[in-house]
């Protein structure tokens, strides 16, 4: 056992009375020692309600001999830090998650790993970390909100942040945008529909490192309770059969997560984090592999905002284990593979049914033949730029028109509250990217401004920043190389013609060769945006994404 080196032999007595200084007994010391990461804290709706979802899993780990042990991680509420500095420090928490816990761990000789996430970044910053430090892991997460009701209607947070956009275009008054402020967001849990956090958490099931219902039981679902205490109970499993995350996370493994992906219609954020986790697991994933999966992969959920059903709904039709169980009709998974149940993937989703066939569609009749997500490249991204193909309206699939650029998402939204966005138009967000923010902020306020005035069927927005989740139409993210270091969307002048061709996967600007290259010569990079603190770091050890913003050292980049 790891924690031997902490409970075990003459030379850890000074560590065992340390151990009666926290109150643990003799019988405790001699049992495993089960880290639980605990990412609760009072600022995330989603996280709120992770004490008690700890305390399920520590009665789990107890009643199957483990002691359990919690230490926290940080977390950053997307919507509350939308729009603002804060929104540069989100992104970058990933990577602080995934470091913490790693020193956690190794400082104090655990056995074996609970995470206990919920909202965006902390799911993926708590896979990476398990695939990086390698000992039986199991996530059991806080579980999605229950959808909002105004005038009878089902609503979420994306309708809250398209409510402002309407305010601004004079076609609802503020007595109903405080209605909408009052029942969009009626309980605790991650926002309920197919945004990052919710993604993030059916794809721990995907993978194989969460149990059945992971990514769907609502929060204030007593089954949520009983999902943590099983989580609790199937770690120490894990630790007697000795397995491991790298033993589940395999290439094949981030295939399915991909493949899932894909059907769910998932946020374009997962380009971000599936390659990033899988670079921890030793599994290297690039862009042009969620095209050559997307064009075999039904899309069979049109969940919020691409669509009018929510996680509540998913779960009730069956969750993700019917969403695999519909792919696996057509051989679509890897199914042989070991899961954190303990089980392979055939095993668990055997006899899970689809009981909704609107909510999930059977793979034989899917809302598009292709997947949700789809990676562009062309003169503007040579690298690659991602959209949620699922939430674009059909008129968007194809746009071509003149470039409305702004170097920063305040500058954006300045414009399109003042009406000098038009139909027809591309917005153009740059300096956004990794390095660029630094940070990589989520741009939902143009987005949601965008579509709340009633232009998501004519405008095009793009940025080498990223969209969120709860993001729909026709917005292009991760446009890489990014500005900040020189890539082509810096050159992008007011009004060159951009044109998108979703169904080809291209996007362009249409410039000829000559010129773009004149501009380069006369660009000039500009000064770093912040250049102290955790941000001037990150700015230097940050790669593209395209490749998952993953960190390095200066001398690696």
């Amino acid at each position: 056992m790891r924690s031997d080196s902490v409970t075990k032999g003459t030379q850890q007595a000074p560590h065992r009375s340390l151990f009666n200084a926290l109150g643990y007994t003799k019988e405790e010391r001699e049992r495993p020692l089960i880290g639980i990461v605990s990412s609760y804290n009072e600022i995330v709706p989603g996280h709120i309600n992770l004490d008690k979802i700890v305390n399920a899993v520590k009665m789990g780990v107890a009643m199957a001999g483990g002691t359990p042990v919690v230490f926290p991680a940080i977390a950053v509420c997307d919507g509350i830090a939308m729009g603002h500095v804060g929104m540069k420090y989100s992104l970058v928490t990933r990577d602080l998650i995934a470091d913490s816990t790693e020193c956690m761990v190794m400082a104090h000789g655990f056995d074996a790993l609970v995470c206990v996430p919920n909202c965006d970044k902390n799911v993926p910053g708590l896979l990476m970390a398990a695939a990086r430090l390698n000992i039986p892991t199991i996530f059991v997460s806080g579980g999605p909100m229950l959808a909002g009701r105004v005038h009878g209607e089902k609503r979420s947070l994306s309708s809250m942040f398209e409510a402002v956009g309407s305010v601004a275009a004079g076609t609802m008054d503020l007595d109903e945008l405080e209605e909408f402020e009052e029942k969009v967001c009626p309980t605790c849990g991650s926002c309920s529909g197919m945004y990052t956090a919710n993604s993030m958490n059916c794809l721990t099931e995907a993978i194989g490192m969460g149990l059945k219902g992971n990514g769907t039981i609502p929060a204030v679902y007593s089954e949520r309770i009983r999902l943590a205490k099983h989580a609790g109970m199937k770690i120490m499993e894990l630790l007697e059969k000795n397995i491991r995350p790298r033993d589940i996370m395999n290439t094949k493994a981030f295939m399915n997560a991909l493949v899932v992906d894909m059907a769910l219609g998932c946020s374009t954020n997962t380009m971000l984090h599936i390659p990033a986790i899988a670079h921890e697991a030793g599994v290297e994933l690039n862009l042009d592999l969620a095209n050559e999966l997307s064009a075999k992969t039904p899309n069979l959920c049109h969940l919020a905002p691409a669509g009018h059903t929510y996680m509540e709904d998913l779960n009730e039709a069956g969750g993700v284990y019917a969403v695999m169980n519909e792919l696996d009709k057509k051989g679509l998974l890897y199914t042989d593979l070991i899961t954190a149940t303990g089980k392979t993937v055939k095993e668990n989703i055997a006899g899970s049914r689809n009981l909704d066939h609107e909510v999930i569609r059977p793979i034989e009749n899917p809302y598009s033949e292709n997947g949700g997500i789809a990676v562009l490249k062309g003169n503007l991204a040579p690298d690659g730029s991602v959209v949620k193909r699922s939430a674009v309206l059909p008129e968007m699939m194809e746009h071509k028109g003149p470039a409305r650029v702004f170097d920063c998402e305040e500058d954006a939204i300045a414009a399109i509250k003042a009406g000098k966005i038009v139909s027809g138009d591309v917005v153009v967000i740059r300096y956004e990217g990794p390095k660029g923010g630094p940070g990589m902020r989520e741009m939902l306020n143009p987005t949601s401004a965008i579509a709340g005035m009633g232009l998501d069927s004519t405008v095009a927005l793009i940025t080498d920043g990223r969209f969120s989740g709860a993001s729909r139409g026709a917005s292009i993210g991760h446009v890489s190389p990014e500005a900040a270091v020189g890539g082509p969307i810096a050159f992008v002048q007011e009004g060159d013609l951009i044109q998108i061709n979703i169904p080809n996967n291209s996007i362009d600007v249409l410039v000829s060769e000559e010129e773009m290259q004149n501009r380069k010569l006369k660009w000039q990079p500009r000064d770093p945006q912040i250049t102290t603190g955790y941000l001037a770091r990150y700015h230097s050890m940050v790669t593209s994404g395209a490749n998952g913003a993953i960190l390095k050292a200066p001398d690696q980049n």
